[in-house]
């Protein structure tokens, strides 16, 4: 795996229940501010194999960026499960319910 996978693997993992994170951000704190994309394909073929939760992740407006109905219905009851709260339109108040690691924090499980 490479270093960005491993490391955005790890910091999906660290999300408490709870709360979320969005691609963007979760891209910047591994090391590729530009990565959000990045992080999206990671999720989308990783997330059972290393029981990610996925749920947590959303855009940077605080939406859910989920398109498939499904899917998206599913991201908004997990979260609910968790208290976090959305909106009608999926929308979670990032003010509130945003998860703000420390850079230092994952710096410090590299060694």
């Amino acid at each position: 795996m490479k270093p960005f996978t491993s490391k955005v693997v790890e910091i999906i993992k660290s999300i408490p229940a709870g709360y979320v994170m969005t691609y963007g951000q979760v891209a910047e704190l591994a090391g590729s501010a530009r990565g959000a994309r990045q992080v999206v394909r990671i999720l989308h073929s990783m997330s059972r194999l290393y029981e990610l939760p996925w749920h947590r992740i959303v855009n940077a407006k605080g939406e859910i960026a989920i398109k498939d109905d499904e899917s998206r219905f599913q991201q908004m009851v997990n979260l609910h499960d968790e208290g976090v709260i959305t909106d009608e339109k999926g929308l979670i108040d990032l003010e509130k319910y945003r998860y703000r690691p420390t850079h230092e924090s994952f710096i410090m499980n590299e060694e």
